[in-house]
């Protein structure tokens, strides 16, 4: 059994909806960010951080886990699926992960906050972000020329990957003029893991009216 701490936030999406592709037993303890429950004393136990999400492996003398790309390695190494046994192509999938780690979420991230939430509108705080995630989609769109999955088999990396790219216009990043991102992001939408995945623990439409999002966004 897999205890997972978590919110509706894209990280915490990415450790549900891989959840969901593996079909493992497991238990959503969600954590109120409005609440700041993030930061209890209890929580910093299990991630220093203070972050989610956080798992508890209850099978593996409950190993707790933090780090939303930790996670979806541990759990790949675990059960031995979404990530290849070939050592290359295990190489490949984590440098996408660490792509999404190192680029995607920072940036998108940084947008949400300057396009949305910042009480002072920086025109050029906004174009920086805007443009560096235009320039991270474009590097997803070539990978993805001629292929349905970013390493060609299903992977770790197109679960990260799309539990943020999927709210890009949430974060004002058009996708306009490219054609296999926006293909991917709609295959992943098929996929009845991903859309169990981000309806836990709650569902979050991406629409202007979703201020809870925006919160959990930057609080997380």
């Amino acid at each position: 059994m897999i205890d997972c701490y978590t919110a509706s936030t894209p990280n915490g999406w990415k450790v549900t909806v891989m959840l969901e592709e593996l079909g493992i037993p497991y238990r959503v303890i969600p954590i109120d960010l409005g609440q700041q429950e993030q930061k209890s004393d209890w929580f910093l136990q299990l991630n220093p951080n203070g972050r989610i999400p956080v798992i508890v492996d209850r099978d593996n003398d409950d190993f707790a886990v933090f780090e939303s790309g930790a996670i979806l390695l541990y759990l790949a190494q675990k059960t031995g699926r979404l990530l290849p046994a070939d050592p290359k192509a295990a190489s490949q999938v984590t440098q996408w992960l660490m792509f999404q780690m190192g680029g995607i979420g920072p940036m998108m991230g940084q947008a949400n906050v300057f396009y949305r939430y910042f009480p002072e509108k920086i025109p050029a705080a906004i174009e920086r972000y805007h443009h560096e995630c235009r320039r991270l989609f474009e590097v997803l769109e070539r990978q993805l020329s001629g292929r349905d999955y970013l390493c060609d088999e299903y992977s770790i990396a197109d679960i990260a990957n799309w539990c943020w790219v999927r709210i890009h216009r949430w974060s004002g990043v058009s996708i306009e003029g490219l054609s296999a991102l926006p293909a991917w992001i709609d295959r992943l939408a098929a996929r009845p893991a991903c859309q169990r995945g981000i309806a836990i623990p709650q569902p979050m439409p991406m629409d202007d009216s979703t201020v809870n999002l925006g919160q959990q966004l930057v609080q997380r």
